[in-house]
Order: C-alpha cells, then sequence, then structure tokens
C-alpha cells in the first residue's frame, strides 16, 4: 500500500472511529472513550529511518461532538489521558516508553476537505515523507501543536509548535 494510502487509511480509521462514538451522544456532551490498545509498524523511512514498532494502552479520553444547526459535525474535542506509548527500533530492540500526561485535541472540519488540529499538553506526531515538512520522522511534542489533515490525501502539514520537542527516532538510535 502506498504511503498516502496508509496514512489516509489510517487516520480516517481513527476519525471514523471518533465520529461513530461520539455520534452516539447527544450535541456537546461528553462521555468517556475509552479506545482499544494498538500496536502497529511502520516500515523503515516512514516514520523514522529505521522500521518502527509503536504500542498504545489504556487511553482514558472524553470526547465531544459539536455540530452546526444541520446537524452537520464542525468540531471535535478530546481531553484526558490518552495512551502510554512504546516506542520499539527494530533493528536495534531499542525502546522508549512515553507514560500519557494528558492532552486536549481540538479539531475543526473545514469546508475545503481538510481538518485543522490544535494539540496542547504531550502530543507525538509522526510525519511520513509525504507530509509537510516531509519526514520520516517521530516527535513528540510538549505545548502547543497545530497542523492540518488533508482528508482526500491524507497529507498532515505542520502548521505552527511551541514548547519544547524530542525526537523519538534519535532516542532509539
Amino acid at each position: 500500500m502506498l504511503i498516502t494510502e496508509m496514512r489516509k487509511t489510517r487516520h480516517l480509521a481513527l476519525r471514523v472511529a471518533a465520529l461513530a462514538l461520539a455520534s452516539a451522544l447527544p450535541v456537546a456532551t461528553a462521555a468517556t472513550a475509552a479506545a482499544q490498545d494498538f500496536e502497529f509498524t511502520l516500515e523503515a523511512g516512514v516514520a523514522c529511518d529505521f522500521a518502527l514498532h509503536v504500542e498504545g494502552t489504556g487511553d482514558n479520553r472524553i470526547m465531544r461532538e459539536f455540530t452546526d444547526e444541520d446537524g452537520n459535525v464542525v468540531r471535535l474535542l478530546s481531553a484526558g489521558k490518552g495512551f502510554d506509548l512504546t516506542f520499539t527500533n527494530l533493528s536495534t530492540s531499542e525502546t522508549v516508553e512515553l507514560p500519557s500526561n494528558g492532552s486536549v485535541m481540538r479539531t475543526t472540519i473545514n469546508a475545503d476537505g481538510t481538518e485543522t488540529v490544535e494539540n496542547t499538553g504531550h502530543n507525538v506526531l509522526i510525519l511520513f515523507p509525504t507530509d509537510v515538512p516531509a519526514g520520516p520522522s517521530t516527535t513528540l511534542y510538549v505545548g502547543r501543536l497545530v497542523y492540518t489533515v488533508d482528508l482526500n490525501t491524507g497529507v498532515f502539514t505542520l502548521q505552527s509548535t511551541s514548547g519544547p520537542t524530542t525526537d523519538i527516532c534519535a532516542l532509539l538510535t
């Protein structure tokens, strides 16, 4: 599968899962969003220069969905302690574990087929070679992180950051 299709599929699957959970709720009401644990592997050159395995456990976030007067979803809000993450360099078996420290994600659904995502707190962003700026990179951001996602192509475009960053790939080499 092409990297852009893999990214698009993964992003859309996460979005659909979030919407499915949120759509069962009245507008602007909250519910615990205990997502299932996950794991996946990205081949060398996609997220780091080496094959990267990622595992996430213990999600405990609250999600809200906001709609316009016609019932269209226009914003999503997710807050709380997300997943504990484990990153593994499959070439060396070196691992980095990041406990969940909490974050807030505000997603605005734009009319042009993009989403604008603003994260605050502790968040990891994986940029593929097809993203802007081009990856591979896997970075922990502590502070504020803003990016857009083109839902048609799956391309992520980093808009702005503030606060310290940690290069997960560098920690694993």
